[in-house]
């Protein structure tokens, strides 16, 4: 289904992202609390008990950095996410976690993989390709926004020469986000808004802009318009009052 709709901000903008990465610093903060690590719930590839970390990987980190690293990316493209696709950000987020894992599942190295950048980088690639195939001028200047940000993200899906990077996390989320921007139809923006330009009657002969124009493109310089005819000018009189 393919659903049009206007933008407007709601609380969940804020509150979906900030619940989401609170969740991130809450497990964090357990770990550290009660003296324990959880990275062996992460995914570890070709092995079924490893399977628990597609759901749980995303929530736990090996570090305050590496914790702090992904929570303001989460922060600001779930916020986007939320704002521009309302109708699919569970969905994406959901679906994102589970699909982002199972592909490190399949090709990833024998090692614990934890982190949420798996999910980063489901948005980062959903955003962008969602944003240029619709071709309205909002959402491709959010794909825009996201290449100038994150667009150096992209050399992280490649096999590393650090070898704590999960590559195989970060191209498993590249590559759902992808897939995602096709099977998603919803579109959360009104894209059937024409220009004056666009209109069915439009006559390019009457448009003062495009008079300035030659049959061959060139610029000319158009007279100035004056306007002729009588102008009708009234004031209001009040008298002043009198004192007695």
């Amino acid at each position: 289904m393919n659903d049009t709709k206007e933008l407007h901000f709601s609380n969940s903008v804020i509150a979906v992202p900030l619940l989401f990465v609170l969740s991130l610093w809450v497990v964090f903060w357990l770990e550290v609390k009660l003296g324990i690590r959880f990275s062996n719930y992460g995914i570890y590839p070709q092995q079924l008990s490893g399977l628990r970390g597609v759901l749980l990987s995303p929530f736990i980190h090996g570090d305050i950095a590496h914790l702090y690293n992904n929570s303001l990316p989460l922060l600001v493209l779930l916020a986007a996410l939320r704002y521009f696709y309302k109708e699919d950000t569970f969905w994406v987020i959901g679906l994102g976690i589970i699909s982002s894992g199972l592909i490190t599942w399949i090709i990833g190295r024998p090692s614990y993989h934890i982190g949420a950048s798996g999910l980063i980088y489901v948005l980062v690639s959903f955003i962008f390709f969602k944003g240029v195939k619709s071709k309205h001028y909002r959402l491709v200047a959010l794909s825009l926004f996201v290449v100038m940000v994150y667009g150096g993200l992209v050399w992280y899906i490649f096999p590393s020469v650090q070898s704590h990077i999960s590559w195989e996390g970060h191209l498993g989320g590249f590559i759902t986000g992808f897939v995602f921007s096709f099977i998603f139809k919803s579109v959360s923006v009104n894209n059937d808004r024409k220009y004056e330009w666009e209109q069915e009657d439009y006559d390019p002969s009457q448009d003062r802009f495009m008079q300035h124009f030659d049959e061959k493109g060139n610029f000319i310089e158009l007279p100035e318009q004056t306007t002729t005819g009588e102008v009708e000018v009234t004031y209001d009189f009040k008298p002043k009052e009198t004192e007695d």
